[in-house]
């Protein structure tokens, strides 16, 4: 069974569907027990970063899945969720992440508008088990700020905390 972390930000309906279709069970919780009866988690997120967290505070969901990431446990980060994984972000002020990821969340910078909004080429450059079945190509993308890994590297992989970019 699949968790998916319900702090009060994320696009449950599109998530629930999404994991739904792949024929996985899940339930949608804000439940500590829960969380950790389960296979694995999925930390969803839409809004801005310093406002999910003190959602993720507020719902004592905080450190719940900072634990649940130590445990060993798959942890997938999804849009806002996944930047929030991070050590800091920057988005309307200094906020603090989760942490579990070396690096921050910093907003884009160069010749390009921002948001970024439009049809680019999806590149895998490292393996994942989430691409397992998909090929490149061309996906959406509607976003602001990217994470900077104190690594450098593209994609942070930390124990078996999957994160997209």
């Amino acid at each position: 069974m699949i968790a998916i972390i319900d702090y009060g930000m994320g696009n449950l309906h599109s998530v629930s569907s999404a994991v739904e279709r792949l024929g996985y069970a899940y339930r949608i919780t804000s439940d500590e027990k829960e969380l950790f009866e389960a296979d694995g988690a999925i930390l969803p997120g839409v809004g801005a970063f310093g406002d999910a967290m003190e959602h993720l505070r507020e719902a004592k969901l905080d450190d719940a899945v900072k634990r649940y990431a130590e445990s060993g446990k798959p942890l997938l980060g999804i849009c806002l969720g996944m930047q929030l994984l991070f050590s800091s972000d920057e988005e309307h002020g200094h906020h603090e992440g989760l942490g579990l990821l070396p690096g921050r969340v910093v907003r884009f910078t160069g010749d390009y508008k921002v948001p970024h909004m439009g049809w680019n080429k999806l590149s895998f450059r490292q393996p994942s088990p989430l691409f397992r079945d998909l090929e490149e190509g061309h996906v959406y993308f509607v976003h602001s700020y990217h994470a900077l890994c104190r690594s450098r590297r593209p994609i942070c992989w930390r124990r078996r905390i999957i994160t997209n970019r």
